[in-house]
């Protein structure tokens, strides 16, 4: 769609909201009106030209005793909507009466089908109806919409009737979506809404489309495909994805169907996926958007999808969901659980802090396995993702099932400043069951932090973008698959470690004469029996052994771990006690998989050289995976020689010292 007028719609409908609810509503609540009246009118003008038509078949069903009307009467409308009431929203600008607007408007939307009314149960509308019927800005606020200065239907508005000379062009759902979420956020910014709380740039979504789609372009078949966003928000990336598969199959030659699923837990924005899809004209693909938690109510458990993309919440709490799930520690969904070829269960529970894996864990355990493509994802996600978390953590145990499932085809770092509200760096994750030869057992990096535009006015707190040169220069690197500054092509294995715990001995010498407690033990004999056996041990054995010592006194265990923390010190000059570790030296080693002789060479090599009596506790060992950019791409800023910095160190001090003396001058 076309910036300009992009920007005048967005400019038109923020100027409803300041001429008509300025003092009705705080700013931060415009939302609530403008949202479900932007809807609500766009639903209206693609029923208008058949209202008549639709009021007749009414009227004969109604002459026939017919009861379920609705599918009759959207065949008549030509849409998988209707209104079965006697108005159009322009029909109620004559309701001079508050009290005749208010019946009338609410018999309006009364006459709405079910599938809108689920929409406008969600947006709450109908409780703002009393509040701007009292502030009598109601009448107000629908003249405005129906403004000939503004068209929010797809078609076109045309200044002749020959249609020859265009007024406004068609609003496709593409360019809606796009205001729809440039309104929200705006009014995200006006409620001071937290920075994870954001919606997907467009040229960043894009990208992720061509991510999925152009490795398989020449792949597509005429067949019918299905692609899922768990984190649908208003469907801007189902919209794109459409878009982008129907345009890549018919350059092809080949014509597709695409099967739109998505689930959003906000009802705000749900409500505006559903409307969006029912004005695609495809009652079934409005069916498809789930409304609730994916994480805990997944709306598509038992299905399977070609293509996925999301843009998950990070940085954001489940807690909510893992108590609904039974609690963190009980989760058992299959989703989130795995099992080694061994039979070891991977959990792959995050922290309760942030959920974002949870997502995308989701959509693998939704990808098709007998299919000759698979299914391909792209995720969006914070750093967090990529590192958060030690060796046997649910981050990493994610990472781990991932990777060595060998489903990463790519990771791309993205510019700071690409969200609308917040400036934090992003990945686009690329994902793949079927990866083609020469990726298998591989993951590319692509670093495109520095491949962006400025944008001409910040959005928010974007302030570049990936322009269409820029986005086909990224998705050029990810087909070459070929090492560069920006590109490195590495093998699966480069991401694991084992996380080995190394213990040193427990050294502890004897001091026989210090005192001991008597209240530490029950009875006074067997106080006296343990100062007698430590008398008779002191003359003999040696007091640098702990274990010597505690063996000659020959008391009972239960005796000399009560006794012991009175009449020891550690001192490394004493003799090591078999088998126990020194807490204090205890250390934790993660060992590349690279690392040549693996675990036994390192600890000979870098371990034991400086401690001989170090040993790994086997037990505690764990298998780890991270992904850190600033490993493969950080570049060190060279320093200035220091010739060139104690020059300009005297270049500065006789600057100072000329202008101390222009100050003495002055004051003599």
């Amino acid at each position: 769609m076309d910036n300009q007028v992009h920007n005048q719609i967005v400019s038109f409908i923020w100027g409803i909201a300041d001429d008509c609810l300025r003092d009705v509503y705080v700013r931060g609540k415009y939302r609530d009106v403008i949202l479900p009246m932007t809807v609500i009118r766009r639903l209206d003008a693609l029923l208008e030209d058949s209202k008549e038509a639709v009021l007749d078949m009414k009227k004969k069903l109604d002459a026939a005793g017919i009861d379920n009307q609705w599918p009759a009467l959207c065949n008549v409308a030509g849409q998988a909507f209707c209104n079965a009431s006697p108005f159009r929203l322009r029909d109620l600008t004559s309701r001079a009466k508050k009290q005749t607007l208010e019946t009338d408007f609410e018999a309006y939307l009364d006459g709405f089908s079910p599938n809108v009314q689920e929409i406008l149960e969600k947006f709450k509308f109908r409780n703002q109806i009393d509040t701007m019927i009292e502030a009598d800005i109601l009448g107000a606020v629908i003249e405005k919409f129906i403004s000939s200065d503004i068209n929010l239907s797809p078609n076109p508005v045309y200044k002749d009737e020959e249609k020859t000379i265009l007024k406004h062009p068609g609003l496709d759902n593409h360019g809606m979506g796009t205001i729809f979420e440039e309104l929200i956020r705006k009014f995200n910014e006006e409620n001071n809404e937290e920075a994870g709380e954001h919606w997907t740039p467009r040229d960043v979504v894009e990208l992720m489309a061509d991510l999925i789609f152009m490795p398989i372009a020449d792949q597509i078949k005429d067949a019918t495909y299905s692609c899922y966003d768990g984190a649908c928000g208003t469907g801007g990336m189902l919209t794109v994805a459409q878009d982008r598969l129907v345009t890549l199959a018919a350059r092809r030659g080949k014509n597709v169907s695409i099967h739109l699923f998505g689930q959003e837990i906000n009802p705000e924005t749900y409500a505006i996926c559903k409307a969006d899809m029912l004005l695609k004209g495809d009652g079934d693909q409005a069916e498809h958007i789930s409304y609730g938690s994916t994480l805990s109510l997944d709306g598509n458990a038992t299905r399977q999808f070609d293509f996925m993309l999301s843009n998950p919440p990070y940085g954001k709490s489940w807690k909510t969901d893992a108590e609904k799930m039974g609690g963190k520690k009980e989760i058992l969904d299959s989703r989130f659980n795995a099992y080694l070829d061994g039979g070891e269960q991977l959990t792959m529970i995050p922290r309760t802090s942030d959920g974002q894996l949870l997502f995308l864990l989701n959509n693998v355990a939704k990808m098709k396995k007998d299919t000759p493509l698979g299914s391909r994802i792209a995720e969006v996600h914070n750093g967090s993702s990529i590192f958060t978390g030690d060796a046997g953590s649910g981050e990493s145990n994610a990472r781990r099932y991932m990777i060595e499932n060998d489903l990463v085809e790519a990771i791309i770092a993205v510019p700071e400043n690409m969200f609308y509200n917040t400036g934090i760096g992003t990945f686009i994750w690329v994902l793949s069951n079927k990866k083609e030869e020469r990726r298998k057992g591989k993951i590319q990096l692509i670093d495109a932090t520095a491949m962006k535009s400025a944008l001409r006015k910040n959005m928010g707190k974007k302030n570049c973008e990936f322009t269409e040169e820029i986005r086909k220069e990224i998705v050029r690197i990810f087909l070459a698959m070929e090492e560069s500054e920006v590109s490195m092509i590495l093998n699966n294995e480069d991401f694991g470690y084992w996380s080995v715990t190394v213990e040193r001995p427990l050294r502890l010498r004897v001091y026989p004469d210090r005192p001991i407690p008597a209240d530490i033990f029950k009875k006074p004999d067997e106080y006296n029996s343990v100062i007698a056996a430590i008398e008779k041990a002191a003359k003999t054995a040696p007091l640098d052994d702990w274990t010597a010592f505690a063996k000659a006194t020959k008391l009972k265990a239960a005796a000399l771990k009560k006794i012991r923390p009175f009449i020891t010190e550690k001192d490394p000059t004493a003799q090591p006690i078999e088998g126990e570790p020194d807490v204090d030296l205890r250390d934790t080693e993660n060992i590349s998989f690279t690392y040549e002789g693996g675990i036994d060479a390192f600890i000979k090599n870098e371990v034991l050289t400086y401690a001989p009596d170090a040993w790994v506790d086997e037990k505690k060992t764990q298998i780890g995976y991270e992904i850190s950019f600033t490993k493969y791409f950080y570049k060190p800023i060279e320093l200035r020689p220091m010739d060139e910095i104690l020059k300009s160190l005297n270049d500065l001090e006789q600057e100072a010292d000329g202008l101390l003396a222009e100050i003495l001058e002055g004051v003599e």
